[in-house]
């Protein structure tokens, strides 16, 4: 058995998909059990894994655990030491790779927060794998969407920053292969997981004009400007910061291209050009 944490996220159901057409049994963790489980044959359990009392029904005889930060959050100590004790020997965490750039002790609060939850996993006892995707691609969808579908333009700084972006579904196959692996060459292992190409925002918003069929404008903002969209979208000031100054970074040098994650999945990763006619909907209604 194989409990999925943010299991609706954008992520976890795609985790969930990943190991049940693998054939194996999954618990799909959400905080409400309303609606179609994310996969046929899911078990779908309500339970709370920032609240680890909620979570013994979940983790009862399984073997491993998707860790998701923005479901568990500060429980992380505590919701370790009970998956232990409910049976669970491997655990696979999303983290982040900012903590690639800021290694020790970092200064960037993402590294900051996604280094203590490894350290909470690597003190737990537990088999781990930690998976560190850079950029998503799904967060062009936060962060440019609305302005796409009511003004046919993006709004931000730094357009000539070359991002890697990162499919979704590429993620969660790494983690489900992580997951079900029954060998252990995944455990101990730190994988930098990024798309299969360095493209800059300017290109990245042409890709998406492409995918919708209309021409999409890219409007350069200055630093200050671009703080203040994001805070619209109720991203903390030092978290908008740390985004951007590394984004000035990758203008003058690329977002660097990990190992193609079909090396870890044996499948082949999805272009950001795949990825944005996927998610035409996403950027044509609210």
């Amino acid at each position: 058995m194989i409990v999925v944490t943010g299991a609706t996220g954008n992520v976890g159901r795609h985790v969930v998909t990943e190991v049940t057409a693998a054939g194996h049994p999954v618990r799909a963790v959400t905080r409400s059990a309303t609606g179609a489980p994310p996969a046929p044959g899911a078990q779908v359990v309500e339970a709370n894994p920032a609240d680890p009392e909620t979570m013994e029904e979940a983790l009862d005889g399984a073997s491993a655990l998707f860790l998701n930060y923005s479901a568990v959050r500060d429980a992380t100590p505590q919701l370790l030491a009970l998956a232990k004790k409910r049976g669970v020997r491997r655990v696979v965490l999303l983290s982040s790779a900012a903590i690639e750039r800021e290694p020790g002790a970092p200064a960037n609060p993402i590294a900051q927060l996604h280094r203590t939850l490894e350290e909470a996993v690597e003190e737990s006892g537990l088999d781990w794998t930690f998976l560190r995707p850079d950029m998503f691609a799904v967060n062009t969808i936060r962060f440019w969407g609305a302005q796409i579908r009511d003004h046919g333009v993006v709004r931000a700084a730094y357009g000539d920053a070359a991002l890697a972006p990162i499919d979704e579904r590429d993620v969660a196959a790494v983690a489900a292969t992580a997951l079900t692996d029954p060998s252990r060459r995944h455990v101990g292992q730190r994988y930098l997981l990024t798309g299969p190409e360095a493209l800059t925002q300017r290109r990245m918003v042409e890709l998406i004009g492409a995918a919708l069929g209309r021409p999409l404008r890219f409007e350069e903002l200055t630093r200050d400007q671009a703080v203040a969209e994001m805070a619209g979208l109720g991203v903390p000031e030092p978290v908008a910061q740390g985004l951007l100054t590394m984004h000035e970074g990758f203008t003058r040098e690329p977002m660097p291209v990990a190992p193609p994650t079909r090396l870890i999945t044996r499948k082949p990763a999805h272009t950001f050009e795949q990825w944005a006619r996927l998610h035409v909907p996403d950027f044509t209604a609210a």
